[in-house]
């Protein structure tokens, strides 16, 4: 596998930095989505295909469950154009680079020493190539993938994130609203001391911040106000005022208090002056219900291959990833990267390119080792 690796190298290399230049926001990930299937039917990937939510789709093998084995497409960056890549030496610079084009390319290389090798599988899987991971993408690539393969997963790996980080095992949920306020107006002057849609935005967002928090065991929450927008000018009193405000939480019963904490200084801001409207835009589930013998079963193997790459144990975390999905649903997941960088979600993302060679080996040696009996 390793001299396959090294062998092969220059060529990964050079589809990661294509793929990374290819733009793709959250909900317009086509021009990526084509260019994996070109690449990958070229392959002889004649069964991979594009789903309704812009997933590229490969299964190996054929059977009542699969293990599927996901990366995403999407990136932060609303860009259209082509984003820029650059290589210094052993570091390689673009947004996205990272998080998470590489993983999603190691996906494809992966799927190419299959076919190279000629490998049949022992146990069916996945490999999927989803959208919509990031921000108000809301997940919806593997929320499609769990719908059309319901009573059919048996476990799903996100390759996402630095390897540094660890071995992401619990879901963070969140909830993330669209709040306006609404009022008269008028000119800054002729009608001043109407009610002004930005200064009573402002006492919501204080007392948000003042609002008392869940307080479990083995439980964190977090909250924010992300971006605040309204007016019209210097001289008008603000008619408008939106802001979009988020809760995260690992425990499900915690993020039901601060929804319900939200909605209550929600109904005590408005008054005869001013309206308050609230839009659920983003939700993200947390884990529930999921066999803890299989769960461990799958962490320890993901564990184990990168041990056995590295030699080094990796950390257990959470975090909020497309593992959110099927966690929720009670089944199997965990999420890891196959690479080490950082800088993510900046246009300054970065990645160490010999760790791309050592992501590819514990990939590979994953699947290989569930799915094909061992290294072939």
């Amino acid at each position: 596998m390793k001299d396959w690796i090294e062998r092969i190298f220059p060529e990964h290399l050079e589809f990661l930095k294509t793929l990374a230049a290819i733009p793709a926001p959250s909900h317009d990930e086509g021009r990526r989505v084509r260019f994996l299937l070109d690449t990958l039917r070229e392959m002889g990937c004649e069964n991979a295909y594009e789903d309704g939510a812009k997933n590229v789709i490969i299964p190996v093998g054929e059977g009542e469950k699969y293990t599927a084995y996901t990366a995403h497409t999407d990136v932060v960056f609303p860009d259209t154009e082509p984003l820029p890549i650059r290589q210094e030496g052993d570091t390689l610079y673009g947004p996205g680079v990272g998080d998470d084009t590489a993983n999603v390319a190691a996906i494809v290389t992966m799927l190419r020493y299959i076919k190279e090798k000629g490998l049949k599988p022992k146990s069916p899987l996945l490999f999927v190539l989803n959208s919509c991971e990031e921000g108000l993408g809301n997940l919806k690539g593997v929320k499609q993938l769990c719908r059309d393969y319901e009573g059919r997963l048996a476990g799903l790996v996100s390759f996402d994130c630095s390897l540094e980080e660890g071995l992401v095992v619990r879901a963070v949920g969140s909830e993330r609203w669209r709040v306006t306020a609404q009022t008269a107006g008028g000119h800054s002057y002729a009608a001043f001391g109407n009610a002004n849609a930005i200064h009573r935005m402002a006492k919501l967002i204080e007392a948000l911040y003042r609002q008392r928090m869940p307080e479990l065991p083995h439980s964190r929450v977090t909250y924010n106000v992300g971006t605040i927008t309204g007016g019209t000018s210097i001289n008008t009193i603000a008619p408008f005022c939106e802001i979009l405000y988020e809760y995260r939480s690992d425990n499900a019963y915690s993020l039901s208090l601060m929804r319900k904490s939200f909605l209550k200084l929600i109904e005590v801001a408005g008054d005869a002056e001013t309206r308050f409207e609230t839009e659920l835009i983003g939700e993200r589930p947390c884990g529930s219900g999921v066999p803890k013998q299989a769960q461990d079963a799958l962490i320890s193997r993901c564990a184990e291959a990168i041990s056995a790459v590295t030699g080094e144990t990796p950390e257990r975390c959470s975090a909020s990833t497309d593992a959110n999905v099927p966690l929720s649903l009670g089944i199997p997941a965990v999420t890891f990267g196959l690479v080490n960088g950082g800088g993510a979600h900046t246009r300054e993302e970065w990645l160490s390119v010999p760790s791309l060679k050592t992501g590819l080996e514990i990939g590979l040696k994953l699947i290989l080792d569930e799915h094909f009996g061992g290294e072939a």
